[in-house]
């Protein structure tokens, strides 16, 4: 129903969590699908699932930090596809919580390196490819800590907070040339790294959320595909809240409240 059979779409960080749903949906909707991280083995497994699930999927893996290893990952999806339609920008790196003073240059520098300037590097590379294809649309994956502060996570908040300013950017400088550059902004969803954390951190991420649970990767996925599809034709520039109400504003503090 999304008109994405027949598609050439390419997710970075695709290895696991939100980048493998992301990649699954894609399938299921018969887009032909290029699944890149750094992990060659996992990555191998996710497009072997989706063969066997009856899709075309290619696994290319990159490190969206190096710009030869980014430019060699978009050739072979060209390559073997044809052209390239469609980009999820999905790969980042995350840290334990740490007070800012206490945060080493390198961290900072590491965490910048594949959640901002990775997405840099990769759309660099899209872009021309897209163009040649005819117009494309590109879905870069942020966060609702793009959006506000979160403490403790100083570089993961710096490089989400560049990642809104630079799909702005991106949709200003294509729009008129058939590319839609536009991101997604998850709350807590239920990743490797929660599910790691256990029940307590689970519970109490639910527990500050309006709808009282976190989200699912394919919750996150369902979004993206319909951003990339002709249903959101004229959206672009655009930041889409996945966050059960987290950004909406403060919650009643009478926790009995109900609306009636």
């Amino acid at each position: 129903m999304l008109g994405l059979e027949g598609k050439v779409v390419l997710v970075t960080g695709a290895s696991r969590g939100i980048g493998m749903a992301v990649a699954r949906a894609f399938s299921e909707a018969g887009a032909m699908v290029a699944v890149a991280a750094r992990e060659a083995d996992a990555l191998e497994r996710v497009a072997e699932g989706l063969r066997a699930g009856g899709g075309r999927a290619i696994a290319v893996p990159a490190d969206v930090t190096d710009p030869d290893a980014v430019a060699r990952m978009v050739e072979r999806v060209v390559t073997e596809f044809g052209r390239l339609d469609i980009a999820c920008n999905n790969a980042a790196s995350g840290h334990p919580p740490t007070p800012l003073a206490d945060i080493s240059v390198d961290a900072f520098d590491a965490s910048l390196a594949v959640s901002l300037r990775g997405v840099f590097l990769c759309m660099r590379q899209e872009i021309p490819a897209m163009l040649e294809a005819g117009g494309g649309a590109i879905v870069n994956n942020s966060s609702t800590a793009g959006l506000q502060g979160v403490a403790g996570l100083a570089p993961y908040v710096s490089a989400k907070h560049g990642l809104e300013g630079l799909t702005k950017v991106g949709a200003l400088d294509y729009a008129a040339r058939g590319i839609r550059v536009n991101s997604v902004a998850p709350g807590p969803i239920l990743t490797d790294a929660l599910a790691r954390a256990g029940a307590a951190a689970q519970e109490g991420a639910a527990a500050a959320m309006p709808m009282q649970r976190v989200g699912h990767p394919d919750e996150v996925a369902a979004a993206i595909l319909w951003l990339c599809s002709d249903e959101a034709s004229f959206i672009t520039g655009a930041t889409l809240a996945i966050d059960g109400g987290k950004l909406a504003g403060t919650p009643a503090f009478n926790v009995g409240f109900r609306s009636t």
